[in-house]
């Protein structure tokens, strides 16, 4: 009976940090950091799905072996610092997001990509810490910020140095181009970026979409719009630029 009882310790002791409360904690992780992933990869983002969930999983699993993963090494003249492992992963995530951020000219980009990927990395870390509380509120803070923001941030005043970027989309030969540079200008947007791309498009071999980058104080509603009716213009759409600065 006494081997039994020696054998259930020693069972208790081994599995330590690997029980069902563990367990719980990776998947409140996987799952927490697939529905930040899941939003940037919507968004066509350079870090998407896969990336964010393997960040967020990983800490998690970081953070249970700093809590356990060293307990049989623990003695009279041994002790450790579970803190320290779990403060290496804010380092090193940095390596990730600095591959994350690209500068062309006077604007960044990839900057809000960097810090989700930081952010699904300390909801990671919560919820390998077993606070699956602040994970879970952080998570939908920044679900708040990603959608509740952007049609606040369209009402303040725009920076006469932000930057958008429209897709037009126009049959060659019908002085289109030129008319949609000149409303851009009148408008008192800058040009800082035009790349065209020739395409077929149906029977039509003359179809032609470009890339302008403006920069300016300007409204981008409006300036859509007018360029939508430009005779020869067959579409005009606006992509995100992500963290345009000086």
């Amino acid at each position: 009976m006494g081997m039994v009882g020696v054998g259930a310790a020693g069972a208790t002791e081994w599995f330590a940090g690997q029980g069902w409360i563990q367990l719980g904690e990776l998947a409140l992780a996987l799952l927490l950091s697939a529905l930040i992933g899941l939003e940037r990869e919507v968004r066509q983002k350079s870090a998407g799905l896969r990336t964010h969930t393997v960040v967020g999983f990983a800490s998690a699993l970081i953070v249970i072996v700093s809590k356990y993963g060293f307990s049989d090494v623990l003695g009279e003249h041994v002790t450790l610092d579970p803190s320290r492992v779990a403060a290496q992963i804010v380092s090193g995530i940095g390596f990730i997001g600095g591959g994350l951020i690209f500068v062309r000219r006077d604007a960044v980009r990839g900057l809000t990509t960097a810090a989700v990927v930081w952010l699904t990395c300390a909801v990671g870390m919560a919820a390998g810490a077993g606070l699956w509380l602040l994970a879970v509120v952080v998570t939908a803070g920044y679900f708040l910020v990603a959608f509740g923001f952007p049609p606040l941030e369209a009402r303040l005043a725009r920076s006469r140095y932000s930057q958008a970027r429209l897709r037009v989309t126009y049959l060659d030969r019908r002085g289109a181009l030129r008319q949609v540079l000149s409303i851009c200008t009148e408008r008192g947007f800058v040009i800082a970026e035009l790349s065209m791309e020739r395409h077929r498009e149906g029977r039509d071999p003359h179809v032609i979409s470009i890339w302008l980058v403006v920069q300016g104080s300007g409204a981008i509603g409006p300036l859509i719009t007018e360029l939508a009716e430009v005779e020869g213009v067959r579409g005009v759409s606006s992509a995100e630029i992500e963290g345009t600065t000086l």
